[in-house]
Formats: C-alpha cells, structure tokens, sequence
C-alpha cells in the first residue's frame, strides 16, 4: 500500500510503503538511473566530479538522507540483472582493522550484488603491512591506486578522517574506534522509516554503552535531520554520553532527557535501541569501570510495558542485552535492521560510484 510521498518521494505519514516509490521516486522498471521528484537523476559520481567520502554522519543532509532511502527502496525490487550491471568493471576494497561480521559482508555483498569486484584484507591490524608501521595516508595511496573505493574500519576515532586527504577515491568509513559509524547510522534511519513510515516526531530511547557506542553516536547525529526527535538517553553505570555530544546534538534541536527510570523509558519509547557494552575499548586501557553487561537488558517481561507499536532495534552483534525469547515478537526489528543494511549500502555505493551512470 502506498502513502502519501513528499517532495523527497517519501511517505509523509502512515505504513511504509510495500514497494520502492512510484510517485516522484525511483522509478519501478528498472529501466535506468533512479531520479528525484523532479525527475533528475539521483546524484551519482560523475567523471570529473569532486571525490565524495564518508567519514561522519555529520556530512549528511535530509535531502541525502531522502534521496538514499529512496534510492533503497528502488534496489530492495530492481531486478539482479539490472542491477549487476550497475558498478561492472568497478573494484572495491574493504580493510577491516577490527574485525566484523555484518558490516564486512553487506559491504562485501552490496559491492558484489551491483558487479563491483571486491578486494579485502581481514583484521588489517595484524595481518597487513599495518604490522610494520605503515600509515593509513599510504595505505590510502597504495590501495586507492589498485581500487575505486576504500570502505574501511579502523580501531582509532580519528585515524580514517586525518587520512582522507592523502586517497585518490572515496573512502567510505565502515566505523571509526568510539568515533563514528556513518553508515549502521543510515540504515537504523533507514529501519525506522520503514517500520514507521517516518522518521520526525519519533521518541527513540538509546540504551547501554552511550560513551563508546560509536553507533549510538552516529544515529543521534543523523536523527538531528529530523524533526521534533526525542532522545531519551538510558547508560550503563560510568558509560554516558559524551558531554561535547550532548550539547551538540542539543546545539542542533533535538530534545535530550536523561534517566535510570527504565520501565518508563520502556514505556513512552516508539523505537528502542539497545547497545553492548564496547569491552573492546577497555582492553584498550580507556576505561576500568567494572559492569554488569545485562543490566538493562530485554527480556520477554519487558514486552508487556511496550508499546504494542513500538519498534527494538540493535545494531548487533548481542551479547546478552536482548533475551532470544524476544525474536519472535514482530517489535524485534532487529535482524529486519540487519537485512536493511545490505540495500541502504548497495544505495550508498551505487550513489558515490556513479551507476550505470559511470
């Protein structure tokens, strides 16, 4: 069932549509390059056109935002003939220097399902020249001579964004140490707009590790493109939110409220999104703190003070925060979110490399 679409070919309210848009988004044939409302062609890579990287979700507008959900929603039904013609000849390199499951391999699919040849180097940290010192500005360099794209995880905040200036194509950050995550970031919007039918107005309650969640520091970011968002933020003992983010997001308009009330955060949330502890950070020496790893984890008891329409959304993998016995409530979204990520990043890939349009 269709909604009403706004300008970006969205649904402006109501149940997310069952297709990709056919008013004023991608077109359905898959015939050609998806276009806007207007028309036009969805902004893709051209020859000669600036480099486009993907470090921070802060680079993002909602017309980005819009555009991508669309663009989306046109590959989740594009037919896969059409669609492996999209990045032909086009070879992407992933360089994970943490290791990864879900972030690796829908990069890794997303580029092999449009007809990108992938090269990889799994935990680079250890199993790359990395071992002997060599800087991320020349590995940018050397691999950005051998691809047309870099998406890469690194375990420092900073290294990825420092080393940007130095790669002759695009990088694509696939998460940055307690940094960032731009891209789980687009496809938890992504989920939101899909379980809901819009994002603005929601009241989306964060929980866990807030401190080095570089997830939940990135869809916060992001959820400032929306309107009326409301964060109700719940953390592990020792684990806030950074206080430099908080006053940003705040700076942007969105309304913060902290609490350790989480029975009521549970109740007056539409999505709620849980997190694990990052204990990678603390092996690290970042921190000491001593917890408890379940301490605001779901379990099937909690159902009951939800929503019935309310939405869970992890960014996973789970490490004891949501009881399995939740799955099979239809609120579990998580695994839906999982799915979502491998067209959010065939959109984002296609997007920055052009498409058939290349």
């Amino acid at each position: 069932m269709s909604s009403p679409i706004d300008a970006g070919g969205l649904p402006i309210d109501g149940p997310p549509m069952d297709g990709p848009p056919t008013d004023g988004g991608p077109p359905t044939d898959a015939s050609g390059p998806p276009t806007d409302a207007s028309g036009t062609p969805v902004e893709s890579g051209t020859p000669g056109a600036p480099i486009r990287h993907v470090v921070t979700t802060r680079d993002f507008t909602r017309a980005d935002l819009e555009r991508l959900i669309a663009h989306a929603e046109w590959i989740r039904t594009a037919p896969r003939a059409v669609l492996r013609d999209r990045l032909a000849g086009v070879v992407v390199a992933t360089l994970f220097y943490e290791p990864s499951t879900r972030t690796r391999l829908s990069f890794e699919a997303a580029a092999a399902r449009l007809g990108a040849a992938v090269i990889s180097a799994e935990n680079a940290k250890e199993n790359s020249s990395a071992k002997k010192g060599e800087s991320l500005p020349d590995v940018f360099r050397v691999v950005g001579s051998y691809a047309d794209a870099i998406v890469i995880r690194h375990h420092e905040a900073t290294e990825i964004a420092a080393a940007v200036p130095f790669s002759p194509v695009p990088i694509v950050s696939a998460g940055a140490g307690a940094g960032e995550h731009p891209t789980q970031a687009l496809l938890d919007v992504y989920t939101l707009w899909r379980e809901f039918g819009r994002v603005d107005e929601l009241r989306v309650c964060v929980l866990g590790d807030l401190k080095y969640g570089r997830t939940v520091h990135s869809l916060l970011r992001l959820l400032t493109q929306f309107t009326d968002v409301e964060a109700t933020l719940v953390h592990q003992p020792g684990l806030p939110l950074p206080d430099a983010l908080k006053d940003e997001l705040q700076a942007a308009g969105m309304k913060l409220r902290e609490t350790t009330d989480f029975a009521e955060a549970l109740r007056t949330s539409d999505a709620v999104y849980q997190t694990r502890i990052q204990r990678e950070r603390f092996d690290q020496g970042l921190d000491d703190t001593s917890l408890e790893s379940a301490l605001y984890g779901i379990g099937p008891q909690h159902l009951e003070m939800m929503k019935q329409t309310a939405r869970i959304l992890h960014p996973l993998p789970r490490v004891g925060e949501i009881d399995p016995a939740v799955d099979t409530d239809e609120r579990a979204a998580y695994f839906r979110q999982a799915e979502n990520g491998l067209y959010m990043r065939m959109a984002l890939l296609d997007d920055i490399l052009g498409g058939i349009m290349r």
